[in-house]
């Protein structure tokens, strides 16, 4: 019988793409489905990545990233993260890649990880991929927003463990780590060896304090065994681009590189040119996003919450609202029915784990009109729901 190996045959599909797939092409469908802006990326970020291409710049580079580049991330680090010192720095193509070779990098097939959910389904599945255990701790979910059980997830961080997989700001809830818990965490993982995988991709995109979300990149010290992945995707609005970084341990970055090689051999040079770019140029694209995703999440969290049977917690980080439908017991059917009979896009929230399903994903990343004429799409929906 022709087939995949089992890790690759028992994972679950993206339910998240199977609808954004079947919702291609139809111009009707009000697309809030997947994580990205409703503009494009700024003109001074594609005019570099334009010149680079006018300059000739489509060969092959090094494994880990162009020096500007590398250089431009440590620069921008140390002007958010007082922690960061020596770590290196890897450049990555996309995100989801920086987290899939980490992986490679430190996880055996059968070894444990722990994870808190829900979770973006693609980390979730790639610690599968590779044969490892997955464990979960989920949130928990009350009108007042999302909160983490630090004790059951300390509980869980037991000898054996390998690592554990912390979204903060959490895709799809929102949901932000606190200092506190950070601290116990890392000290936990001192204790027993466990690695922290830190996906920090929306870290600019928090609604508290001064604009940064709490980082493991604070309090991290030297032979601590951490690693940070980051995205170009959500903070500079380039999720078309593919390009993303990991700061780990000065003595992984030889094997990182080797890893790079055999995945995708290195990211593109006029691309990184386009990354050189926004961190250099891009502070007020990330301010203007930030004020504007504010008003967009206070409007849509207000809106849903004055349709009967919704609950919305306002998210302190991210772009999306994960809100819940009472008595929702098959969100994914229910937004099937959305794209077909009202023209809709959202993303179910059994995407996320079997702690999402009954909840349902907004990304919110759009124009105020945009977002009301999707408020009204979902009112209708949901009266027929009801009856």
């Amino acid at each position: 019988m022709l087939a995949a190996r089992p890790a690759v045959r028992t994972l679950a599909a993206s339910k998240i793409r199977e609808l954004f797939n079947s919702g291609l092409g139809r111009s009707d469908v009000l697309p809030f489905w997947v994580g990205e802006p409703d503009e494009p990326t700024p003109e001074v970020i594609r005019a570099a990545g334009i010149a680079s291409i006018a300059a000739g710049e489509t060969f092959y580079t090094h494994n880990l990233g162009i020096p500007e580049l590398r250089e431009a991330l440590c620069v921008y680090l140390k002007g958010l993260h007082k922690g960061f010192r020596s770590q290196d720095v890897v450049v990555t193509s996309a995100g989801v890649n920086a987290l899939m070779i980490a992986t490679q990098l430190l996880v055996e097939p059968g070894e444990r990880v722990v994870e808190v959910v829900p979770l973006w389904p693609n980390l979730q599945e790639i610690p599968r991929i590779l044969g490892a255990q997955v464990e979960t701790v989920p949130l928990e979910f009350s009108p007042s927003g999302w909160r983490l059980d630090l004790d059951r997830l300390i509980d869980r961080l037991a000898p054996g463990v390998r690592a554990v997989y912390i979204n903060s700001p959490n895709n799809p809830t929102g949901w932000t780590i606190d200092r506190q818990a950070q601290r116990a965490i890392l000290e936990r993982c001192r204790r027993h060896g466990i690695w922290i995988f830190a996906d920090d991709a929306y870290e600019r995109l928090f609604y508290e304090s001064n604009g940064i979300a709490p980082s493991f990149l604070d309090l991290a010290e030297a032979g601590d065994r951490l690693i940070s992945a980051n995205t170009f995707s959500k903070t500079w609005l380039m999720p078309g681009w593919r390009l993303g970084w990991l700061v780990v341990p000065a003595a992984l970055t030889a094997d990182l590189g080797k890893l790079v090689e055999y995945n995708t051999s290195c990211a593109p040079v006029f691309v990184q040119r386009a990354g050189i770019a926004a961190l250099k140029e891009g502070e007020p694209v990330i301010a203007r996003t930030l004020e504007r995703f504010r008003l967009a999440r206070d409007l849509l969290v207000e809106q849903l919450n004055s349709v009967e049977g919704v609950v919305a917690a306002s998210p302190a980080g991210t772009m999306y609202a994960f809100f819940k439908i009472e008595g929702m017991t098959d969100s994914l059917e229910f937004c099937k029915r959305l794209v077909r009979d009202f023209g809709l896009g959202l993303a179910p929230g059994s995407a996320f784990g079997a702690h999402g399903e009954g909840f349902l994903r907004w990304c919110f990343a759009s124009s105020s009109e945009r977002l009301a004429e999707g408020v009204e799409r979902f009112r209708r929906a949901m009266v027929h729901y009801r009856n």
